[in-house]
């Protein structure tokens, strides 16, 4: 009689110890914020090139369901496994990634303003609200003291990042206190982001590279000059000479973590995220300045890098989605 074989790959993917919702990363999250990114993107190229509406509403729409699907999934993680949360949050690199839940919220504020204002106006709160309260504990817990210098990664940068997406974000926002709410993220941020960005670069520089795993994560050093620009330009009116000086300083970080970051040796995994939402704001920030100086390279420049962030993000999407459905995203 022949024997019956099963291909042990199979009992894994069928078991139910395989894969587990407590193994869900949060920087899964940060897809929230690059397809929110590139959404608000389409929108200023529909305004200023004259792109289909619909492309940037669907994306929108896409990102309002992905936010759902995973603010649902971490959830149900935090209610079943409350310790794997704890100690993903008490970790001095992943924890950094809780971050990507409040600018999540900023940012979908936009996306959902044109439908409802109400609606729009209570995310954002809830998300400034958010914002400064992981700061604040990712701060304290770094004065601390006896931080292991290798693990200062761009990741650091996310969470002082959110601060300076508030100002970026409140511009529909009519509450009386909103101004001095910016002026106060925009000091936070700042300040915090440039002390972090020096630390971290001071690592690279004199320790080992990182693990190439964590490679996509060096884009996040060009988000602090890309997001400050549209938070510098939101809170005084305009751009002016040092807005300009921040986009292109921007535009210079992403020109040189390109080529450590885009090669076929780095491994794919959901940490590779951690491009689209720093390639966004810099997308955003090159259609605003094309916009302000009306010339044909900065257009042409502009229009290049929101195709290249799109196909990214489409890339990510599917290969995301194709993990999942292998059962190896909760592995």
């Amino acid at each position: 009689m022949q024997s019956l074989s099963v291909d042990p790959s199979l009992l894994s993917r069928s078991s139910p110890g395989a894969t587990s919702i407590r193994n869900l990363p949060v920087n899964l999250f940060g897809s929230v914020m690059g397809l929110s990114g590139l959404a608000l993107a389409w929108r200023l190229a529909h305004n200023s090139l004259g792109a289909p509406a619909w492309v940037g509403e669907a994306i929108g729409a896409f990102a309002v369901g992905v936010f759902l699907l995973l603010a649902w999934a971490y959830l149900a993680k935090l209610v079943k496994h409350p310790g794997a949360v704890r100690a993903e949050f008490h970790h001095p690199v992943t924890g950094n990634f809780f971050g990507t839940i409040a600018i999540s919220l900023l940012l979908l504020s936009v996306v959902v303003g044109p439908y409802s204002p109400s609606a729009a106006q209570a995310i954002w709160t809830m998300g400034v609200v958010v914002t400064f309260m992981l700061c604040y504990a990712v701060v304290s817990r770094l004065l601390k003291g006896q931080v292991d210098a290798s693990h200062t990664v761009p990741a650091w940068i996310v969470p002082c990042v959110a601060t300076l997406d508030i100002p970026v974000t409140s511009g529909q926002m009519p509450m009386a206190w909103v101004g001095e709410v910016n002026l106060l993220a925009a000091a936070v941020g700042t300040v915090l982001a440039l002390v972090l960005f020096v630390m971290i670069v001071s690592r690279l520089v004199h320790r080992d590279p990182l693990a190439p795993g964590m490679a996509p994560s060096l884009v996040i050093l060009m988000a602090p000059f890309a997001v400050g620009f549209l938070a510098y330009s939101n809170i005084v009116g305009g751009i002016d000479r040092f807005a300009a000086l921040l986009f292109y300083f921007a535009l210079f970080m992403f020109a040189v973590v390109a080529p450590k970051v885009f090669r076929p040796s780095v491994p794919f995994s959901a940490a590779w995220w951690a491009i689209s939402f720093p390639m966004a704001a810099l997308v955003n920030a090159a259609l605003k300045y094309a916009e302000f100086r009306g010339n044909a390279p900065l257009w042409i420049l502009a229009a290049v890098l929101l195709a290249a962030l799109s196909l990214a993000l489409a890339v990510l999407t599917v290969r995301t989605v194709w993990i999942a459905l292998n059962w190896k995203l909760l592995a």
